[in-house]
């Protein structure tokens, strides 16, 4: 079932698939035609990109599909999955950035035309501007996927700055510095592979159910605090599954209440929490009975 983030998220993707398209071919053919190979390699990581965003978007959309027998908790697990294939996508565009810029260092050739600045000052500029949106919408919906997509973005305008400094280098001094944009290809490939381990990092957490949601539990405790007959809250865990999230939480009552008592104060409580806090996908609520222990 698509919610309004899973609309938000699958409209962004949409964006970053076509912003990726048209910059592989506008730097593909800027750099043929301005002998740059930097470009060219940009071009080659703008490439992946538009792989890596179908990728995502295959995600966002699958990970929307209700919960069924075989998968009661839902399809949002997949949303990490996909994460460890773009980051996937963002090593091996490193990889070939590597190995392209060291083939070029060993070629001599022409220094970079100089309208080449101008195209890839406005690429930079493009590709922070994606990355602002793609981000501001992956921490709207909780998106890890979407995330990811936008730091692939970041990357991209870093390789792009990288080659605007190579570039640059090579024109000014000119004679002996027409590898000056390789080298700054190749350095900008170490960047994309730690912007590789900063997506992983939370995508792995969210894998293995690392708490990381401590916001959230102090807004669910002041909301089950407010229930009547709840005296107060005790064990809280959240795990994330996709944009969504699925609580188990104890609550106390008072221990001289009947089940059918205790039952309907969870069950309030429950709806309470899923009306104040629609990211939240299910709540298990288990009721304890209050005692000195809880005290």
């Amino acid at each position: 079932m698509k919610t309004d983030a899973h609309q938000k998220a699958i409209k962004a993707s949409y964006y970053s698939i076509f912003g990726n398209a048209a910059l592989a071919v506008i730097k593909g053919v800027t750099g043929i035609f301005g002998n740059s190979y930097a470009l060219i390699a940009d071009a080659i990581e703008s490439t992946t990109d538009v792989f890596s965003s179908l990728l995502v978007l295959f995600g966002l959309k699958y990970s929307a599909r209700p919960a069924d027998e075989n998968h009661p908790y839902g399809h949002g697990r997949v949303e990490p999955l996909i994460t460890f294939a773009v980051v996937g996508f963002l090593v091996v565009s490193a990889t070939i950035i590597v190995m392209e810029s060291i083939e070029n260092i060993q070629t001599p050739h022409k220094v970079p035309k100089p309208y080449t600045l101008i195209v890839l000052a406005a690429i930079i500029l493009t590709k922070e501007i994606f990355y602002r949106f793609i981000n501001k919408k992956s921490e709207e919906t909780k998106s890890s996927s979407l995330k990811a997509d936008a730091w692939h973005h970041r990357s991209d305008a870093i390789t792009s700055l990288m080659a605007f400094i190579g570039i640059s280098i090579a024109l000014f001094m000119g004679k002996g510095y027409e590898t000056a944009d390789d080298w700054a290809a190749l350095f900008a490939s170490g960047f994309i592979l730690y912007n590789a381990y900063l997506i992983l990092r939370p995508a792995l957490g969210e894998i293995m159910d690392e708490h990381l949601y401590d916001d959230m539990v102090e807004e669910i405790r002041e909301i089950s605090q407010k229930e009547q007959g709840v005296i107060e809250t005790e064990k809280c865990f959240i795990r994330k599954t996709g944009m969504t999230f699925h609580v188990d939480l104890h609550v106390i009552v008072d221990g001289e209440l009947s089940v059918n008592q205790g039952h309907e104060i969870a069950h309030n409580l429950k709806d309470r929490l899923l009306h104040e806090m629609p990211e939240v996908a299910d709540i298990l609520i288990h009721i304890e009975p209050h005692d000195t222990n809880h005290s």
